[in-house]
């Protein structure tokens, strides 16, 4: 075979840095994210579908273009018409624009939004630092109320909670407002710039100083370890947000560490700011977080309006359910009823009970291909179902069907009858 043959065969695999959620790990993935957004449900946030990809302006407007995911990660090309897009590598500018485009911001605030999808940075593939990742997020806007802050951090706390992780911990900060940020930006910029600094840390310290104190670097964390900090420079407006935020957090039973130092890596964050960490997932411990954005809305063309919101990492999360070893009950079954018929014209009448089953709201499958009683009852118990209905020529003449509890392997024969196979199905028989 010729070598341009060979390589017309070669087996194709994913992109790197871009994970696949196949049976049965899909179903723990799906789980994750579908108990999250049903959270964000329960309080009050409706769901937003956004473009995967935007105008790159927005990204760069928004998100800030000293941070790395503008300069370094972003997925941007021109598309044919010659404009430059984006792959959305976050999700709260995406909803900001949207918000204003069709005009949410004009009516009762604040607008509750909830989202989820993939976003894109083209980062350096690692264990839980995907190119392609996956995140369930919120947006509360047009309201500035330290409750509303602290709602958003506990409804974060809960989402984690409800998937059965304990192993994690909420940090804490305030990076202060538009009235107090200027004056602790001027003077930690005088502390930085007497440092050796390189001249890309330099050049980022002119523009957004507070990213320096998120440089990962030894020796750049050592030279700033006597930096100036926005807690200890807050005005009186934000250190009474904070103090509220703090307070409520406590009478809700919300754990918290504050961490000073904290900057969260997007340009847009003000005031309240906070980060899951979980120490079971290594260099990548970031599971979630978010904080309050005042200012972006008007950033990008809006109005002058407040929010807050938080990503929560679907992909992170399922690695500490990994390594905390939680076990997840029924994710993984397909089904609740499975078919299991022999001969022709029993398959046929099975086919037609199953679609009745869905039709009714129950999940259910059959075996195919005219397996044997042994191998069909095998692919009942691959499929997670909780009750297999067992239909044989014998059982099609006399008008039954045998039911059996794959549990406890008891099983009846009730009459082949959509009603009473579903009664037999939910109700035991002593109580029938």
């Amino acid at each position: 075979m010729s070598e341009k043959v060979e390589d017309q065969f070669q087996k194709l695999s994913a992109p790197k840095g871009v994970p696949d959620y196949v049976p049965p790990a899909s179903s723990t993935f799906i789980h994750v994210r579908d108990e999250f957004a049903k959270q964000a449900r329960l309080a009050g946030y409706q769901h937003i579908e956004l473009p995967v990809f935007e105008d790159t302006t927005l990204f760069a407007r928004g998100v800030g273009e000293s941070t790395d995911v503008v300069s370094k990660e972003m997925y941007t090309f021109a598309d044919r018409g010659g404009r430059s897009v984006t792959l959305r590598p976050e999700g709260t500018a995406g909803v900001m624009r949207a918000v204003i485009e069709h005009n949410l911001d004009r009516g009762y605030l604040p607008v509750k939004l909830n989202y989820y999808g993939p976003f894109f940075r083209y980062e350096r593939p690692q264990a839980g630092r995907y190119r392609q990742l996956q995140q369930v997020g919120v947006e509360a806007i047009g309201v500035d109320d330290p409750l509303l802050d602290a709602e958003v951090i506990a409804l974060a706390d809960r989402c984690y909670r409800e998937i059965g992780l304990t192993g994690f911990r909420l940090e804490l900060t305030s990076l202060g407002c538009r009235d107090c940020r200027p004056a602790y930006r001027e003077k930690l910029q005088g502390f930085l710039f007497e440092l050796p600094l390189d001249e890309e840390t330099r050049h980022r310290a002119e523009i957004n100083p507070l990213r320096v104190l998120d440089d990962k670097r030894e020796e750049v964390r050592a030279m700033t370890a006597d930096a100036p900090l926005m807690l200890d420079h807050l005005c009186e407006n934000c250190r009474t947000h904070f103090e509220v935020v703090t307070g409520t957090l406590d009478d809700l039973g919300v754990a918290y560490e504050i961490n000073p130092r904290m900057v969260r890596g997007l340009d847009y964050y003000t005031k309240t700011t906070f980060e899951f960490v979980h120490d079971g997932l290594g260099a990548q411990s970031g599971i979630g977080g978010g904080g309050r954005y005042d200012g972006l809305m008007a950033q990008i063309g809006g109005q002058d309006l407040s929010g807050i919101g938080f990503g929560l990492g679907v992909d992170r999360a399922v690695l500490a359910l990994e390594a905390e070893g939680v076990q997840l009950e029924g994710v993984d079954a397909r089904v609740d009823v499975f078919g299991v018929a022999l001969g022709e014209e029993a398959t046929k009448r099975m086919s037609l009970l199953i679609d009745e089953l869905r039709a009714a709201g129950i999940a259910a499958d059959m075996a195919y291909g005219g397996r044997g009683l042994k191998g069909a009852m095998k692919g009942a118990d691959r499929s997670g179902a909780h009750t297999a209905l067992v239909l044989g020529e014998r059982e099609l003449e006399a008008g039954e069907v045998t039911v059996k509890n794959l549990t406890d392997q008891s099983q009846r024969t009730v009459a082949l009858d959509i009603d009473a196979i579903i009664q037999a199905i939910f109700i035991p028989e002593d109580e029938a």
